[in-house]
């Protein structure tokens, strides 16, 4: 057979390469999603799938390709229920939308990427200690809120994720610890097809979230590769996903993933949830500290005057109906000097805890010769040594055995303050008890930062990795440390800073459990036993403080027994989600703010 023969024979082949890879160009360069009218005539859908609108539990999620009309998409969106988050989804021309209501709408600050599912290849190491599954529970619908209320997410009804369990179009995956059991990682996706008929059998991924106490690095990529996985099996030809447009590092990852951006977009309504999208921001704002912005959003949600007088270090003055007050983060005027005067100085803390009937630890000043130091640390085995005097953890050293171990501590506190207190050491967990106006708001434990071996990497690198990502889910207020306490810790263990852990294995990096220096916290407000309540709100009514965070050693928070650490007068009210601490400090400032955010709602 001559070459001209063969010709024909090789040319469709070549047609059709050709058409596939135009036709997937022109799917990124040209999505569906509409113009007027909301969706094309080669897209409309059954007249039995249209008009979208799915309930999420959070809010509904608005599919702008089933929509005949924009008038039809603004009415629905004007049935937004109060406290939810409507989302409008795959608008193709929003300005066009938008001109038909600008006062009660507002095109969102995200942009949207899209995966190719037909070229998409699945890859990547799944973290170890972590299993990826199907949601199943109620206690997985418990876990799932857990996670969005870490992550600053809407909240959804328990009831609701269970009874979508059975919802075709509608798909679950979560994260759970292997060690714990706790689920630290959820994501949904909707399958448009299933939905209303998709013709171009698309896909999008919603609420995607990681716990920012997760101990393994990599979930989110898990979970977004499990999903895309998921619906390539089914046979759709793409994932589509919304990310808010600053979120450097999520638009990081969906890259590397093989997302690209869409020209489509997200057009929600002016309500309290989203006011921070669309409202004058106050000026200042975005340099303040996550503790201050939690009190602040709050603020602004109750339509409470907020005036950031000094960002960097986390004040602001709040002002409604003729009353002002001034705060520093939870530290308000309502708070005397006389009471942040006893909270700042540990010994006289302990004096007043002691006053009170509480539990404290024996204590002895570093001052004291070192017969009587020696003596202190054989009658009690192992101490703790802290300033006097300081905040957010900084030179307090936990578990200290020996007197030479116990004059590095020493010193190493000195760089703190002059005044140095060794104490009796408590076996157990270090319980963080938030009481505001006398009462329990919030109840977690604290525990001190750790990190996971991957079997190549030395302990250095798995310190930095770890500490990145506590940083990363604090604004940058809790990172781990390497210092003398980190290789102190490290040396009990007979390891070192370039040791490599096995696969798996975890361990302490440090022993205190604050925040600021690595450290995680868990809520256990249901659990917290009354004996431990009622000699916390003892002590804030001994100290005559109205927002407070008292510090106890527990065996178990379930248990009554303890042992009183310190009080802490400005206590970080972001640290407790789900529990209202942000709505229970401005409720003390303003009592009368309730019904003005009743009636924004």
């Amino acid at each position: 057979m001559s070459k001209a023969e063969k010709k024909p024979a090789t040319q469709p082949r070549k047609a059709r390469r050709g058409n596939a890879l135009s036709h997937r160009l022109t799917r990124l360069r040209t999505p569906g999603g509409g113009s007027q009218g909301a969706t094309s005539r080669a897209c409309e859908p059954d007249a039995r799938n249209r008009n979208v609108a799915l309930d999420c539990g959070w809010g509904r999620l608005l599919f702008t390709p089933s929509f005949d009309a924009y008038p039809d998409l603004l009415e629905a969106l004007r049935e937004e229920a109060p406290d939810t988050r409507d989302i409008a989804f795959h608008v193709g021309d929003p300005h066009v939308l938008l001109a038909q209501a600008p006062q009660e709408i507002f095109l969102d600050p995200s942009h949207t990427f899209r995966l190719d599912l037909s070229t998409y290849r699945a890859g990547g190491r799944r973290p170890k200690g972590v299993t990826f599954r199907r949601f199943s529970s109620e206690s997985d619908a418990a876990g799932i809120n857990a996670v969005y209320a870490s992550c600053g997410m809407v909240q959804v009804r328990e009831d609701f994720v269970t009874g979508e369990r059975d919802n075709r179009p509608v798909t679950y995956f979560v994260a759970q610890d292997d060690l714990t059991g706790e689920i630290v990682g959820t994501v949904t996706g909707i399958d448009h097809h299933r939905l209303f008929d998709d013709p171009e059998r698309g896909a999008s991924l919603w609420c995607l979230a990681v716990h920012p106490q997760a101990r393994q690095p990599g979930i989110g990529e898990g979970l977004v590769r499990i999903l895309a996985e998921h619906f390539q099996a089914r046979g759709l030809a793409y994932l589509d996903l919304s990310v808010l447009h600053d979120n450097d590092k999520a638009i990081g990852l969906y890259e590397k993933l093989g997302f690209r951006r869409v020209p489509l977009f997200a057009v929600k309504r002016k309500n309290a949830i989203n006011e921070k999208f669309f409202a004058q921001p106050v000026e200042g704002y975005e340099a303040l500290n996550p503790y201050a912005r939690l009190i602040v959003d709050e603020a602004l949600r109750r339509g409470i005057h907020v005036e950031v007088t000094d960002p960097e270090g986390g004040f602001f003055r709040l002002s409604h109906g003729g009353r002002s007050i001034h705060c520093r983060e939870s530290l308000s005027d309502l708070t005397s000097s006389v009471a942040m005067s006893i909270c700042d100085d540990k010994a006289v803390t302990r004096r007043f805890a002691e006053a009170a009937g509480l539990s404290v630890p024996e204590q002895l000043s570093a001052d004291a010769p070192d017969a009587d130091k020696q003596a202190f640390l054989e009658k009690h085995g192992k101490l703790v040594v802290k300033p006097a005097r300081g905040e957010q953890g900084r030179g307090i050293s936990v578990g200290i055995s020996s007197m030479d171990a116990l004059q590095a501590a020493i010193r190493q506190a000195r760089q703190v303050c002059d005044r140095v207190l060794l104490e009796a050491c408590f076996e157990g967990e270090d319980l963080r008890l938030v009481v505001i106006d006398y009462k329990l708001v919030a109840a977690a434990v604290r525990r001190p930062p750790r990190v996971v071996g991957d079997g190549r990497s030395p302990i250095r690198k798995l310190i930095e990795q770890q500490s990145r990502r506590r940083a990363a889910a604090t604004g940058g207020e809790s990172r781990i440390p390497v210092d003398a306490e980190t290789k102190r810790c490290l040396a009990e263990q007979e390891l070192d800073l370039d040791s490599v852990l096995e696969e798996g294995r975890e361990i302490t990096v440090r022993k205190a459990a604050n925040l600021h220096t690595g450290g995680t916290i868990h809520d256990v407000t249901a659990q917290a036993h009354p004996d431990l309540v009622d000699a916390a709100c003892r002590i804030a009514k001994a100290i005559k403080i109205p927002v407070v965070g008292i510090d106890f050693m527990v065996r178990d928070p379930a248990e009554p027994d303890y042992v009183f650490i310190e009080a802490n007068e400005r206590p970080g009210l972001a640290n407790h989600e789900p529990q209202p601490t942000a709505e229970s400090f401005i409720q003390l400032l303003f009592p009368g703010s309730r019904a003005r955010e009743r009636r924004n709602a």
